[in-house]
C-alpha cells in the first residue's frame, strides 16, 4: 500500500480539482467570466508537460552517460505522456481563447486568419510538432542502440527548443495571451488566492497522474523487451 500512496494522492487531487474547479467561487473577471475555471485544466496541463519533458530529458542524459538501455525506455516513455498532456493543454487553451480572445468586439482579433497568428499558439505548436518528430525519429531505426543514442541527444535538442517556442517568443511578441512580463499563474497579483488552493493541487494531480501512466507503460515495454530476449 506504501508504494501507491501517489496513485491514490493523484486520484484524490484530481476529483478535489474537479469539483473544487467548479463548485468553488471565482473572480468575476472582465472577458473571463466563468471561463476562468478552465486554468486548474489548461495552465495545470502544461505545468504537467513540463515536468515531463523534464524527467525525458534527464533520463536521456543518463542514457548517454551510462549507455543503459533502460534509461531510454524511460526518456521515450515521459515524453510520449508530456506529448498527451501538451496536447490535451493545447486544446484546452483553444477551447478558452475561442471564449475570450475572438470576441468580436476585439479588435486585434477578430477573424481566425488573425488567431492563427497568435504568437503563444505558434510557439506551442512548433514545441508540440518537435516532439511528434523525436517520436517519428525513434520509430524510423530499428537497431535499438543506435536508436536510443540518437534519440536521446535529439531529445536534448527537443527540451532546449521548449524554451525559445513557449516562453521567450510569446514575450518578444505582441501577444494576447498573458505572461509577456511573466508567469500570471505564479504572479500573486494576477490569480486570487482562493483560485490557488484548488490550482495549486491541480498542478500535482496532473503530474501524478502522467508519471502513473509513464510507469505503466514503462513496466508494459520492459516486459515486452524482456519476452522478446528469451
Amino acid at each position: 500500500m506504501h508504494k501507491s500512496w501517489w496513485k491514490i494522492a493523484s486520484i484524490g487531487l484530481l476529483i478535489y480539482t474537479v469539483v473544487g474547479g467548479f463548485l468553488m467561487e471565482v473572480p468575476r473577471l472582465l472577458a473571463l467570466e466563468e471561463t476562468i475555471r478552465n486554468l486548474y485544466f489548461h495552465v495545470c496541463m502544461w505545468f504537467s508537460m513540463m515536468i515531463l519533458f523534464t524527467v525525458s530529458v534527464v533520463n536521456s542524459i543518463k542514457y548517454l552517460r551510462t549507455f543503459n538501455l533502460k534509461y531510454d525506455i524511460y526518456a521515450r516513455q515521459y515524453a510520449a505522456v508530456g506529448i498527451v498532456m501538451g496536447v490535451l493543454g493545447y486544446a484546452t487553451g483553444a477551447i478558452w481563447m475561442t471564449y475570450t480572445w475572438a470576441d468580436p468586439n476585439n479588435p486585434a482579433f477578430q477573424s481566425f486568419g488573425a488567431l492563427a497568428r497568435e504568437p503563444k499558439l505558434i510557439g506551442a505548436a512548433i514545441a508540440l510538432l518537435i516532439y511528434f518528430a523525436y517520436m517519428v525519429l525513434r520509430d524510423s531505426i530499428n537497431d535499438m542502440d543506435k536508436r536510443a543514442r540518437i534519440s536521446s541527444v535529439y531529445n536534448i535538442f527537443a527540451y532546449a527548443m521548449l524554451f525559445p517556442s513557449i516562453w521567450i517568443l510569446p514575450r518578444v511578441m505582441d501577444s494576447l495571451h498573458p505572461g509577456r512580463e511573466g508567469n500570471p499563474a505564479l504572479n500573486t497579483s494576477d490569480v486570487d488566492s482562493s483560485m490557488r488552493i484548488v490550482f495549486y493541487p491541480a498542478i500535482i494531480g496532473w503530474t501524478l497522474l502522467g508519471v502513473w501512466i509513464a510507469t505503466i507503460k514503462i513496466r508494459l515495454t520492459l516486459l515486452r523487451e524482456k519476452k522478446m530476449m528469451q
